[in-house]
């Protein structure tokens, strides 16, 4: 229809403009550029391992290539479910900070010993519901029960060359063991028979976990667990000390009776079983002691190991006082 042209909105049909046209100015290109690579699952807010990082403490990861010195808390703060094992760690006194009880939680003898415990130490008792406990524990088999155990806050390995308690220096070096049932029980030996503490590497090694404090048998609030970021630099900062580094091994050259060291400050360096020492901290050692056996054993647990050993140097050095 004529003059439908002027009308509101209405467009004509092959109407084009004279001179050039504007182009899109880069605006396509840009709309298809990246936005960089894919942010890691425990930095994504909507995902499962963010919300289980952000539970646990832990934050994001320093960049890499910035270095840190010995870190005092290695991580971060531990969540023990299930209502066996946080009646265990309250019984053992693991160090913690908040009980979490899921809400209209069926009670029994466990959980009312668990409440009957962290009231008396004074530690804050929270009811959560429980997609909110499933949430702390990782989904873990949690029966109601939850345990907040704060990091462990780690000496630093100078601390034990000049140590505060009497007597002559002994310290034990753990090199690749990862079960923190030998680290308890070692724990529990070095507190036994006079030892003055304990060293970890950063890496490659247990940490003190709520399992470790409860195989301690409560020794782990004596005797302090100091962090090494390099364990061979440690020892050798320990023999400058005028300390004498003795490794644990089967095939020693010194056997454990025989040992003219004992009453001498000495760091006893213990491997994991199997593995024994790495070759850096072997070479590193003054002497390699062996713990005679019968033929039908071919190695002991590190942490029996630990105990037989620190009793002897504990007889030698009881016999010349």
């Amino acid at each position: 229809m004529p003059g439908n042209s002027s009308r509101r909105g209405a467009v004509r049909k092959g109407a084009s403009k004279k001179g050039a046209t504007v182009g899109s100015g880069g605006q396509r290109r840009k709309g298809l550029a990246g936005k960089g690579p894919t942010p890691k699952a425990s930095e994504r807010p909507q995902h499962k391992a963010y919300r289980a990082a952000k539970a646990s403490g832990g934050g994001r990861p320093a960049p890499r290539g910035r270095t840190q010195g010995p870190k005092r808390s290695r991580s971060g703060s531990e969540v023990v479910a299930g209502r066996n094992s946080v009646l265990e760690a309250l019984r053992a006194e693991v160090p913690a900070t908040t009980l979490y009880v899921a809400g209209r939680v069926e009670s029994d003898d466990r959980v009312r010993e668990a409440i009957r415990l962290a009231t008396a130490r004074g530690i804050a008792i929270l009811e959560t519901p429980r997609g909110e406990l499933d949430r702390l524990t990782d989904d873990a088999v949690h029966q109601g029960l939850a345990l907040q155990v704060p990091p462990y806050d780690y000496a630093d390995p100078r601390d034990l060359i000049d140590p505060d308690r009497p007597g002559i220096p002994l310290v034990v070096a753990l090199d690749g063991i990862t079960d923190p049932r030998n680290l308890g029980a070692i724990i529990r030996s070095v507190a036994a028979f006079g030892g003055h503490g304990v060293v970890v590497p950063q890496r490659r090694s247990v940490g003190m976990t709520a399992a470790a404090w409860k195989t301690s048998a409560g020794a782990a609030a004596r005797v302090p667990v100091a962090m090494a970021t390099n364990l061979t630099r440690a020892l050798e900062e320990f023999r400058k000390a005028g300390f004498f580094v003795l490794g644990l091994d089967m095939a020693g050259d010194v056997a454990l009776p025989g040992l003219a060291l004992a009453t001498e400050p000495l760091v006893v360096v213990v491997g994991a079983e199997g593995k024994g020492l790495s070759r850096l901290v072997r070479e590193t050692c003054d002497q390699i002691v062996s713990i005679p056996m019968s033929s039908a054993v071919e190695s002991l647990n590190a942490g029996i190991a630990t105990g037989v050993t620190l009793y002897e140097i504990d007889r030698q050095r009881s016999a010349g006082s």
